[in-house]
């Protein structure tokens, strides 16, 4: 089986040794994504602008991957404190709303303190969709 890896540019892939995403024949996993802007380095203060950037940075990683947000099948959230949860559902909502992939949170330590949340996503290229559900 083919492996492709692909990268956001983010320094910490480097330094810890693993990649934003990985295409592994029709599946594309995503790994955990904070909400730094990996172009300028930075993080918002807030949950909520974080959860966005950590969407679009996972939007991104799947794009490369020639998938999208509407190809994923599973997501895990990742927050440490987990009270905190329901202040990014109406973020959730817009991206997810309509696609309503199986889902998880869990509350643990983030590697960095100014982290909020961590998302990761599991999703299926559109090809195999289409192969899956004929006839």
């Amino acid at each position: 089986m083919n492996r492709k890896r692909i990268s956001s540019g983010s320094s910490f892939e480097a330094q810890i040794g693993y990649s934003r995403a990985v295409v592994a024949g029709n599946w594309v996993f995503v790994s955990g994504t904070t909400g730094f802007d990996y172009a300028a380095m930075t993080i918002a203060d807030t949950l909520l602008e974080q959860t966005e950037q950590c969407l679009k940075n996972i939007q991104a990683a799947l794009q490369q991957a020639g998938s999208d947000l509407r190809d994923v099948v599973r997501v895990t959230y990742v927050l440490p404190n987990g009270n905190d949860f329901e202040q990014c559902w109406p973020v959730l909502r817009h991206y997810f709303g309509d696609i309503r992939p199986a889902a998880m949170m869990i509350s643990a330590g983030l590697a960095d303190p100014r982290m909020q949340i961590e998302i990761e996503v599991t999703a299926i290229k559109p090809e195999f969709h289409a192969k899956a559900f004929q006839g």
